[in-house]
């Protein structure tokens, strides 16, 4: 080998050793970059460039931790406990893959879908509060530190009070505002819940904590600890009823930022509250001592029906998508509640499979602003013939969301029904079936309306949505098909990912 061609293989070995401070450090980067560039186009590109470098990363950590194990970056080349520690294992890679890979199609859309929503010479504003949450959102997947964890929870926090507060109706600010109060209070909580385990422990390290945890006796302090941890990010997640800041949130923000974050912070939030009750924690403590599921499963059983339920009323396509979210928050927090193979593989296969549809459904609303300026269902009335790529994808995403077999949906709910009956929850797998028929009943909703129901007679002439918005919505509608025939790509991986919770459980991520 030559002397070149050996320094071009050490140069990426080198390179892809820091592929996991990369992830974080580039998009945190190139968000300042994109205040002092403020020209729209450019700072779109820079942002689209980044996202999709991010995707690529992910991509090649994943592929390292599946076939490896886990990775273990020194930040400075302090040693942990001591030094700051990023660490990848099958379960946060398969994260940052769907965070990396929602980002970067969502921002895609952005030059038309934005521009019907946002102020142009705001743009730039816009999108590096995007990569600063991006940035959030990777940084809690991947840092091995419970502080560092709150401080890119707050990072991502802040930057979607932002994005939301960019709306473009005034209801758009109190929705901002909602959210920042009642974020306010889990960030807290759970910073309360963090403090508790140092001063128990004497280390922040999660590695460290679980380690520690298990030499000390449970007492009241960890318990109060749990539960500040569990109470904080079960507000992040927008577990019912803690969650009934989202709906406002996701009705009033621009669609693409509704999309975004629909498909990504809920789920991070959903990672770091499992990452920290089966590797922190031990389900031992969390399960036994504090009785977790005996509180979390009804309020999951709760987010499923009462949400499915409120969503068949919603006037609006957009608040009617949002508590569906709800209700889907409710299986994901029921398969960790089960603390099995089955229902974790369900709760973090379901984590990937809502991203897709969500995000998919929320691009929908995207085009309809777009084109008709409203997501109002009356206003939809024979859209199906007049945007027949847009309805169709609604479709697609829809199909899913009810659980209908060949899509996603119906791989979740699988394993979450044989996670119920494996452990003789009966009553638990009739509501996952109840709460997919009524999914059905407001899915037919919009359908009957778009393709049963003539358009008034005065309606004005709509396009098709165009390309640059249509290709990232029938990515994620034909990926909702494409990981619901080939499940080795999607729930294998989740399946491996929830392996390795069940068998580091009170021995670390």
């Amino acid at each position: 080998m030559s002397a070149g061609a050996s320094e071009a293989l050490s140069f990426a070995e080198r390179f892809v050793a820091q592929l996991p401070a990369l992830q974080v450090v580039v998009p945190m980067l190139a968000a300042p970059l994109c205040v002092l560039l403020r020209r729209p186009r450019a700072t779109w590109l820079l942002a689209l460039v980044v996202c999709w470098g991010s995707v690529v990363m992910s991509v090649l950590l994943l592929q390292q931790t599946l076939s490896g194990g886990p990775i273990s970056y020194h930040e400075g080349g302090w040693e942990p406990p001591w030094g700051i520690e990023i660490r990848l294992d099958a379960v946060n890679s398969f994260v940052l893959l769907i965070v990396s890979a929602i980002s970067a199609l969502v921002l895609t859309t952005a030059p038309r879908s934005l521009a019907a929503e946002v102020s142009k010479k705001r743009h730039y504003l816009f999108y590096a509060a995007y990569l600063l949450c991006m940035t959030g959102l990777l940084g809690m997947a991947s840092a091995g530190d419970a502080f560092n964890v709150f401080v890119f929870l707050e990072i991502s926090s802040l930057a979607s009070y932002t994005m939301i507060a960019i709306g473009p109706r005034r209801q758009a600010l109190l929705a901002a505002f909602r959210y920042l109060m009642v974020g306010t209070v889990g960030g807290t909580l759970f910073l309360l819940g963090v403090g508790m385990l140092y001063a128990t422990t004497g280390t922040l390290n999660m590695v460290d904590l679980a380690v520690r945890l298990q030499e000390v006796e449970s007492s009241r302090t960890l318990l109060v600890a749990l539960a500040c941890i569990v109470a904080g990010l079960s507000i992040k997640l927008a577990l019912f009823p803690l969650g009934l800041w989202l709906p406002s949130a996701y009705t009033f923000a621009p669609a693409m930022v509704s999309a975004f974050l629909a498909a990504t912070a809920t789920k991070v939030a959903f990672y770091v509250l499992v990452r920290f009750v089966f590797n922190v924690f031990g389900p031992e403590l969390a399960f036994g001592d504090l009785q977790l599921d005996a509180v979390v499963l009804p309020l999951a059983l709760a987010a499923m029906l009462i949400s499915s339920s409120v969503a068949i009323f919603q006037q609006d396509l957009k608040r009617l998508l949002a508590f569906s979210s709800l209700a889907q928050i409710g299986y994901m927090v029921a398969g960790l509640c089960f603390a099995s193979l089955a229902g974790l593989t369900g709760g973090i296969v379901h984590l990937f499979n809502h991203a897709l549809m969500k995000c998919c459904l929320f691009l929908v609303t995207a085009c309809l602003v777009l084109r008709l300026g409203s997501t109002r269902i009356d206003d939809l009335r024979g859209l199906g013939r007049r945007m027949p790529w847009t309805m169709a994808a609604f479709v697609v995403g829809g199909l899913s969301l009810v659980g209908v077999p060949l899509t996603v949906g119906f791989v979740s709910k699988w394993y979450l029904v044989l996670a119920a009956i494996e452990g003789e929850g009966w009553l638990v797998a009739a509501v996952i079936l109840v709460s997919s028929l009524l999914a059905l009943i407001y899915v037919w909703r919009v359908v009957e309306v778009a393709y049963f129901q003539a358009p008034p007679a005065d309606a004005a002439e709509v396009d098709e949505a165009p390309w640059g918005l249509l290709i990232p919505v029938w990515v994620l509608a034909g990926a909702s098909i494409y990981f619901g025939l080939f499940t080795e790509h999607s729930a294998a991986v989740a399946k491996q990912a929830a392996a390795v919770l069940l068998a580091g459980s009170g021995g670390g991520p």
